[in-house]
């Protein structure tokens, strides 16, 4: 077998063989295959596509290319949640904690901001010692007390899916659905879940532009799941506009805590609500969404989600009480605000423009190995649907140095659009998926 057999297998649109897909995946983990082969597979992947078949193999190739973490002794269920990425996205912050107070158990594994998209362990990060390079064994001891616990993707779990998205990348692959499918539900199914409940992000902040994109990224994770033996459900949700109030990295650890409160901004608590109602349903504890809502209200208002949050803080080397005591005050000094140019209401504010604007803020990444900083980002002081006058303040920001600031205030400026009259209301959840 040769991988340009396989190349030019998938160039000319066949269906893989699991065997071809072996060799190649394989191949290319053990240093046997170059880059520059799979990279002209990739590309022929993105253009041909991949059967359903073909990619639940790809998925179960890559899964065991590593480690798969073991749970068995810890009493489940396990139920985890993913997003396909977005501006001001930390519903993750509030889920595993309100599902660990249902009785769920969330194995997290997430990963860091890379262009526009936020990431989940950069968020953490920015809580003075907390640590997100848990070997297994820290993983398993912190789930078993905590009923959840956040961690990195390491070497030795999944390590095809590491080198593939590191060369997808920087080939202009990443938005394909098979290649996104797979790079997903093997590190899912390698960090030991039961049950996946995915937030597939359509709109400007999203990879995928349109809704019928989305959707068809959608159903290939619930289909490949099923076939992985996942049980798996996705809401399809707007990525037009940010999420919440706040984009940085300290900042959503705020805003995730006000969320935990009971009082995080209504469309941030709208799309947490409902994707914590599915992981509810996925873990057993409610018969359907409706009354899955109801419970994730009913135990956050009970206050428990917010208290084992502020325990997996100390659990992974933070300091609870002094994250309360920054709270508020933890900003960087280089700082402005973005004023309306005129009377009228905010009718749009492009999320992919916002995200953009906070890379050079410092909040995201343009490389791996670039730093972000923690005290940088944006705190919307009105947001669609809000009337404003002229000179009043739409933005406060915060950069990492002057120079990031004088390149996003331009940016932020360019991603708010204004009205005269009121704008309609978003739907934030599109469709349910199972």
């Amino acid at each position: 077998m040769r991988a340009v057999d396989i190349i030019m297998n998938k160039r000319a649109g066949k269906e893989l063989s699991p065997e071809e897909l072996q060799f190649l995946i394989n191949g290319y983990t053990a240093g046997e295959i170059p880059d520059y082969q799979v990279s002209a597979w990739a590309m022929a992947v993105f253009f041909r596509g991949m059967t359903p078949g073909e990619t639940a193999a790809l998925t179960k190739v890559m899964l065991k290319s590593g480690t798969v973490i073991d749970l068995s002794g810890i009493e489940g269920p396990f139920v985890d949640k993913h997003s396909t990425g977005g501006v001001g996205d930390k519903t993750s912050l509030v889920l595993a904690p309100l599902a660990a107070a249902m009785g769920i158990r969330d194995p997290m594994m997430s990963g860091r901001a890379l262009g526009h998209t936020g990431g989940t362990l950069d968020k953490l990060e920015a809580i003075p010692g907390y640590r997100t390079n848990l070997s297994v064994e820290e993983f398993r001891r912190i789930i078993a007390a905590d009923g959840f616990a956040m961690t990195g993707q390491t070497k030795d779990i999944v390590p095809a899916d590491r080198l593939l998205y590191a060369l997808r990348d920087v080939t202009g692959t990443v938005e394909s659905i098979p290649l996104i499918t797979a790079s997903i539900l093997s590190k899912k199914a390698a960090e030991g879940a039961e049950a996946l409940v995915l937030d597939v992000k359509y709109g400007s902040g999203a990879f995928m532009k349109e809704a019928a994109e989305g959707e068809k990224l959608a159903l290939s994770l619930v289909d490949t799941g099923a076939a992985l033996g996942l049980n798996t459900a996705a809401l399809l949700t707007d990525m037009d506009e940010p999420l919440g109030n706040m984009v940085g990295n300290f900042l959503e650890v705020e805003e995730s805590l006000d969320c935990l409160e009971g009082k995080g901004p209504a469309d941030l608590m709208e799309v947490t609500l409902e994707l914590g109602a599915r992981m509810a349903v996925l873990g057993g504890k409610a018969p359907d969404a409706a009354a899955g809502r109801a419970l994730c209200e009913k135990t956050l208002a009970g206050g428990k989600p917010r208290e084992l949050f502020l325990q997996n803080v100390k659990s992974q080397g933070g300091d609870p009480q002094r994250l309360l005591e920054l709270r508020g005050n933890y900003r960087s000094p280089v700082t402005a605000r973005v004023k309306a140019p005129r009377n009228g209401y905010i009718s749009r504010i492009d999320a992919w423009k916002v995200g953009r604007a906070s890379v050079d803020l410092g909040v995201g990444r343009n490389r791996t190995e670039d730093k972000v900083c923690p005290t940088a980002g944006v705190q919307f002081h009105a947001k669609r649907g809000g009337a404003v006058k002229a000179g009043d303040p739409v933005m406060s920001v915060w950069a990492a140095d002057e120079k990031g600031l004088a390149a996003a205030l331009p940016r932020l400026a360019d991603a708010v659009e204004y009205s005269d009259a009121a704008p309609k209301l978003r739907k934030l959840i599109l469709k349910s998926i199972s």
